[in-house]
């Protein structure tokens, strides 16, 4: 997907919300067991109710790597369903893959080519040569790992490495990779008021913003920040939307979930004007 389609998209929908599909089989609604594949019937579920009021979907891919075969089929017919019902959704492998040059390469075909995601997130630790293989493909994007929204982020992203913090230098250094055009960050909504230094170094790239919600960060704290005349945002929310409930009701009550962060973020698009 090209980037002017995902802006396109923020401004028709007025929202700029991604829905986290972290799909848990001990928190869906009893009911769905039943299912022949309860993953998928969830995924599905939770896509009709709320693709109104979203731009993005993301699924976490741990969340059915834990599931062997059945869980890795379940992820490749949500994607399926997605992108043959919803293409104009952005659609982000949340991965945090990184390895040396020839299996970054794999890893991207996996993703890009082979589940047709269009995008992926990154751990940047081992360099250039293990994030550069992702940035070969067009129309692909890649979200490399920067500040993120945990406790432990504190160990290492903000030690000083010559007088600046190291996820300052994941920024700085990233910018002058091979199709460094392609680049989102993740920056955590628990990080919000960093996000002022970071827009210095990345002024217009998107980025992706976990957190908001039920680990605390602030939708209007983040927009303060970081948004930028083309929004250059995807805000996600995943737990609050996908377990308000756990009843026959889950998909409505999602929907309702996800309409109140998208009336939220109309509000904030509208200071752009």
């Amino acid at each position: 997907m090209k980037i002017e389609d995902l802006i396109a998209q923020i401004h028709q929908k007025k929202s700029f919300l991604c829905v986290g599909l972290d799909t848990d089989l001990d928190k869906i609604p009893k009911h769905l067991l039943k299912e022949d594949d309860p993953i998928f019937a969830f995924n599905k579920a939770i896509i009709d109710a709320t693709h109104a009021y979203c731009v993005a979907y993301k699924p976490n891919i741990a969340f059915y790597e834990a599931y062997g075969l059945q869980g890795w089929r379940s992820l490749e017919r949500t994607m399926e369903y997605l992108n043959a019902n919803h293409p104009e959704i952005f659609t982000i492998a949340d991965a945090k893959r990184g390895d040396i040059g020839n299996t970054s390469t794999r890893y991207a075909k996996a993703f890009f080519e082979t589940m047709d995601f269009d995008s992926i997130t990154i751990a940047p630790y081992m360099g250039k040569d293990s994030v550069e293989p992702f940035l070969e493909f067009e129309d692909r994007h890649t979200i490399l790992l920067a500040l993120t929204s945990n406790q432990g982020a504190f160990d290492f992203q903000t030690k000083k490495v010559d007088g600046q913090e190291l996820y300052k230098e994941v920024l700085s250094v990233s910018k002058m990779y091979k199709g460094s055009e392609r680049l989102m960050y993740v920056v955590g909504a628990t990080k919000a008021t960093y996000l002022e230094d970071i827009r210095k170094i990345v002024p217009e790239n998107f980025l992706l913003v976990p957190g908001v919600g039920a680990q605390g960060g602030s939708l209007q704290e983040v927009c303060k920040y970081g948004i930028t005349k083309d929004v250059g945002l995807l805000v996600n929310s995943s737990r609050g939307i996908l377990y308000a409930s756990n009843e026959l009701d889950f998909a409505e009550i999602a929907a309702k979930k996800a309409k109140e962060i998208q009336q939220e973020m109309e509000i904030e698009l509208a200071k752009l004007k």
